[in-house]
């Protein structure tokens, strides 16, 4: 069994989409972000970057006690390596991979984030911060299009790099990003969403998303590190 602590979110879903391929039993210890669970004790125990999402193998293949893992990219390739799929064990076939997994851990993930953060959540508007950070979003759709150009999956066989790419891309209408603009973006994304597991993935701990809080001074503290409330002094 497998503790996954999680939170409806792109990272979190990488997780959950993940233990569902790898056909894992798991069950979902809420991280509730906007309420600052990341900041709890027995969080910070097993990530203490307070970030989730965040695993306990509690049966871990050396059969030693319950295992955590933190950040997102070393749990899939834990995960991978557990159940030996979704990641090559031939030398050029992992490289590709990892290059991929990479690539959305350094870049994806990162850029998307902080787009999404200028454009919607910052106090006030930062026209620079908002155009440097789109323009940086829609280079590396463009990249990902150019890598999907005649491929069914990023870095040859269904791997962890889909998984880690895929729950970023969800959030393109938020983005007002045209996924036309990006046809074979839009083709993968299309096609993995027909696969059933993945489908389960997204959909799990569905209900933790009603329990999402107004964008208050509560939540702003939680997930805007440095936030300051109107009035408060430098």
């Amino acid at each position: 069994m497998i503790d996954a602590w999680y939170w409806p979110t792109p990272n979190g879903w990488k997780i959950s989409i993940a233990l569902e391929e790898m056909g894992l039993d798991y069950r979902i210890v809420p991280v509730n972000i906007y309420k600052g669970d990341q900041f709890e004790p027995d969080f910070l125990a097993i990530s203490p970057n307070n970030r989730m999402p965040a695993i306990v193998d509690r049966d871990p293949p050396d059969g030693g006690p319950p295992l955590p893992v933190f950040e997102s990219g070393a749990i899939l390739i834990y995960l991978a390596e557990k159940t030996g799929r979704f990641l090559p064990a031939d030398l050029r076939g992992r490289k590709t991979v990892l290059e991929w997994l990479s690539w959305q851990l350094g870049g994806v993930g990162p850029m998307f984030g902080q787009a999404g953060h200028f454009s919607l959540y910052a106090p006030e508007p930062i026209p620079y911060a908002v155009e440097r950070y789109r323009a940086e979003m829609l280079r590396l759709y463009g990249v990902l299009d150019r890598r999907l150009d005649g491929r069914e999956y990023i870095a040859g066989d269904y791997s962890i790099a889909d998984m880690a790419c895929w729950p970023w891309i969800i959030t393109y209408k938020g983005q007002k990003v045209d996924l036309e603009m990006f046809p074979n973006v839009r083709r993968w994304y299309k096609a993995l969403q027909q696969r059933p597991a993945l489908r389960r993935g997204y959909d799990a701990g569905k209900e933790l998303g009603k329990l999402m809080l107004e964008w208050d001074e509560e939540t702003k503290k939680n997930l805007l590190p440095g936030y300051k409330p109107e009035g408060t002094a430098a």
